[in-house]
């Protein structure tokens, strides 16, 4: 079996389907359902011996380390993080507890795990974890993609936090010979991504007739990867990566926000139109810009692509296609993750219109 962490989230429970669709190794899934999670993204899997899931935090040690000893897995996919920018900067404290102090809890259970096992199943043994762009930082209009070899400068406290997880892992591996490997992904968009996250936010606050916030003026740039193609590099990078690599792993598919916004327009009037007529382009409306914004992202993944063979398949267009229809044909799932607290998070980060 594999352990993955945060199976339940967007890329987690994506992730946990897109394995278990291309062979039949378990997974133990262990989420502490936090306010992102959803376990109506793995109803699917409601009955299926394949899927072990259980509540329960990365930092519980003695959880962590019970698991690892009931289902002996031979790797670990670490998903799971505190993830939304706006948030780490409305209050860190959780990004600080959940992504360092949670990151290093599990890689402590893990090691004293690995170090028990016989010297075969310590050598096929892997850590697999999954990062972000932003602990790159920023580059400014035509600059270089970020490649592996870029130095990381996060600019937000999500992003600290992300490349200070990386840190601990690639000393863990360094110091005690943990076999970890890293994949730092570029914006992620498609089915199952909790509304506060751009492209869903921007669908829902158009059915709803709100205003469609756009940071400033719009014109910051992100790499768009469709979540599918991350989850197959995911399982290429376990399968084949070198032990103690980073792999970049972006879409090839760079967008500014406003580009974004027009495109989700588009498609909302082409599939549900508003009823009094117009276009959903009339909600768009500029809102102050976020502290500390970076400006570009952009993603090298070549040499994923040269190593790995691997490379991007659903398009912007695609998978924007995808991700819409989703939304529009899943009621039960977006009235569960909007209802509440988000609401409240909503109207208090966007304004009462947002």
């Amino acid at each position: 079996m594999i352990l993955v962490t945060g199976g339940a989230g967007f890329i987690g429970a994506n992730f946990v389907l897109d394995w278990l669709a291309h062979n039949d190794e378990g997974i133990v899934n262990v989420d502490k359902l936090g306010y992102a999670a959803n376990r109506q993204s793995l109803a699917t899997l409601d009955g299926d011996p394949r899927h072990v899931f259980v509540h329960g935090d990365i930092a519980d040690r003695v959880l962590v380390s019970a698991l690892l000893h009931e289902y002996r897995p031979r790797a670990v996919i670490h998903l799971a993080a505190e993830s939304h920018v706006d948030r780490s900067i409305d209050d860190p404290s959780p990004f600080i507890d959940n992504n360092i102090v949670g990151t290093f809890a599990l890689l402590e259970s893990v090691r004293a795990y690995w170090q028990g096992l016989p010297v075969d199943q310590q050598a096929a043994f892997r850590w697999l974890q999954v990062s972000t762009d932003e602990v790159y930082g920023s580059l400014d209009a035509g600059a270089p993609a970020f490649t592996e070899a870029h130095r990381c400068e996060p600019n937000s406290p999500y992003a600290a936090s992300k490349a200070a997880a990386d840190h601990l892992v690639r000393a863990w591996h360094h110091t005690y010979g943990l076999p970890a490997l890293t994949t730092r992904c570029s914006n992620n968009y498609g089915p199952c991504q909790f509304p506060e996250k751009f492209i869903p936010l921007l669908i829902l606050n158009a059915l709803s007739g709100k205003p469609l916030p756009v940071y400033g003026d719009g014109l910051q740039v992100r790499d768009w990867l469709y979540v599918g193609d991350h989850c197959r590099a995911i399982r290429m990078v376990l399968e084949a990566g070198e032990v103690g690599a980073t792999y970049n792993v972006g879409g090839c598919d760079e967008k500014t926000n406003l580009a974004v916004v027009e495109a989700v327009c588009v498609l909302l009037d082409e599939l549900l139109p508003r009823a009094g007529g117009g276009s959903y382009r009339e909600q768009i409306e500029h809102v102050a810009d976020r502290p500390g914004h970076d400006r570009r992202y952009a993603i090298d993944a070549g040499l994923l692509c040269d190593r790995l063979g691997w490379a991007p398949q659903v398009s912007f267009d695609s998978g924007l296609r995808k991700t819409v229809e989703w939304y529009l044909t899943n009621p039960v799932w977006v009235s569960q993750a909007t209802s509440g607290a988000y609401a409240n998070w909503v109207a208090r980060q966007y304004g009462s219109g947002g």
